[in-house]
């Protein structure tokens, strides 16, 4: 079985998001989740590096790693995080229900994963079977679906179909930011 360097970089990504994600939330200070939290994002955005998708992968760390993760420190840095005691009750039945949560979420993902393994082979429209890979970058095609991640496409499709949408996001946004401003001027005076 040979091994490429798509698979390589595939398996290295993945370990790395999943190794900062558990440091993310195990760690007991927020600003190191935080910094976790920048590593596991940019491990994401080799996934969309990929699928050959470079501009989503350039987009989600400029809009996650750098806008919403300055966010998140702004917000940790502005509580002042201090120990309180009436959180420390309850802490085993917290910790169990979590526990049970872990435990239904990784059944979910053993279902996802062994679901196509367990299925078997697709019926075309005209009754042959069709035995094919799922994914369409498994078998090298490069239809319309694989080339979902360019640019040109990307905005084509923002700036026509989803033109409306893409604007009340904006709007959303604007909304939200002179809020926050407004609510942390009205702390200070």
């Amino acid at each position: 079985m040979a091994i490429d360097l798509q698979s390589i970089l595939f398996f290295s990504f993945a370990a790395v998001a999943l190794l900062s994600a558990m440091m993310m939330i195990l760690h007991r200070n927020p600003v190191y989740s935080a910094i976790f939290l920048i590593v596991t994002l940019f491990a994401l955005a080799g996934f969309y590096v990929l699928l050959d998708a470079p501009f989503v992968a350039s987009v989600h760390v400029i809009v996650y790693a750098g806008a919403i993760m300055v966010l998140f420190l702004f917000v940790i840095m502005l509580l002042n995080l201090k120990r309180d005691p009436s959180r420390e009750r309850g802490k085993l039945a917290r910790r169990a229900f979590a526990a049970l949560l872990v435990i239904v979420l990784l059944a979910e993902i053993g279902i996802l994963i062994g679901a196509p393994f367990f299925a078997g082979p697709a019926e075309s429209k005209t009754g042959q079977i069709a035995g094919g890979a799922i994914v369409g970058l498994a078998n090298g095609s490069s239809t319309d679906s694989t080339v979902a991640g360019n640019t040109a496409n990307i905005g084509r499709q923002l700036f026509t179909t989803y033109l409306l949408p893409f604007e009340i996001a904006s709007v959303l946004l604007l909304v939200g930011i002179i809020g926050a401003v407004i609510l942390a001027k009205r702390k200070l005076i």
